[in-house]
């Protein structure tokens, strides 16, 4: 069997497409999101799910700690859960910026928590940080949605840097469009709509989740001495 493979936000979209490819490639599974039915209901051999809010570190530890006395050791950390709730800074409601905060960069450093130590012991393993272009660039309505991917990629950076003479690899994606529920989480409807009308009038349909999926399984099958430390994807007509 091959090594243990830990996924957050596995219930959809990236997170899904991501954990049916790693199961095929033969890695044993931990998925966590809030929706465990629809991690249930993917039915993939050596999987244990988890229902987990990853801004929740002790439940989130535990599950890893758990999954990690049946399959060994996490060599790879997917820190794919997120929100997009996008907003006029002048008027959204702040609880949507802590929300994204939350989530998008306490759960990315949660989750480095639960598996950074043993893999600087071990002198091995890797950390998928899933960020967004916006985490590179802004755009309307994205101040706070922009800020929290902004962190990720600083941290990630910066943790790469404190654990590369450990031989652990911290690599960043940044999508653009992607199908996926991200746009779902949105509550201005006027926002969504003009977001909407950029899409329709310029790449038409966003990748693939699987296309995602394969960048990740790329950077992580390269040898451990391998860092991809960036990968920007997005659809070849996104023009920002």
């Amino acid at each position: 069997m091959k090594k243990l493979v830990v996924i957050t936000g596995a219930s959809s979209g990236i997170g899904k497409a991501t954990a049916i490819r790693m199961s095929e490639a033969g890695h044993p599974l931990l998925l966590l999101a809030r929706r465990i039915e629809n991690l249930e209901a993917l039915n993939l051999p050596n999987m244990l799910c988890r229902k987990v809010d990853v801004t929740d570190l002790n439940s989130f530890q535990a599950a890893v700690d758990e999954a990690e006395k049946i399959y060994g050791p996490a060599d790879l950390l997917i820190n794919n859960a997120g929100v997009m709730l996008l907003g006029n800074i002048a008027t959204q409601d702040s609880t949507e910026w802590q929300q994204m905060l939350n989530i998008n960069v306490m759960g990315v450093l949660n989750g480095v928590k639960t598996v950074l130590g043993k893999m600087i012991a071990r002198n091995e393993g890797t950390i998928i940080n899933l960020s967004s272009i916006a985490g590179r660039k802004t755009f309307p309505d994205h101040a706070a949605y922009c800020a929290s991917k902004f962190a990720v990629h600083a941290l990630t950076e910066n943790i790469r840097g404190e654990v590369a003479g450990h031989n652990v690899r911290m690599t960043v994606i940044a999508p653009g469009v992607v199908e996926t529920e991200l746009l779902s989480h949105t509550t201005d409807s006027t926002i969504v709509d003009n977001y909407k009308n950029w899409k329709a009038s310029t790449i038409k349909q966003g990748l693939n989740p699987d296309d995602i999926a394969r960048a990740i399984e790329y950077a992580y099958s390269q040898p451990q001495n391998v860092c991809i430390r960036e990968i920007v994807i997005a659809d070849t007509r996104q023009d920002a």
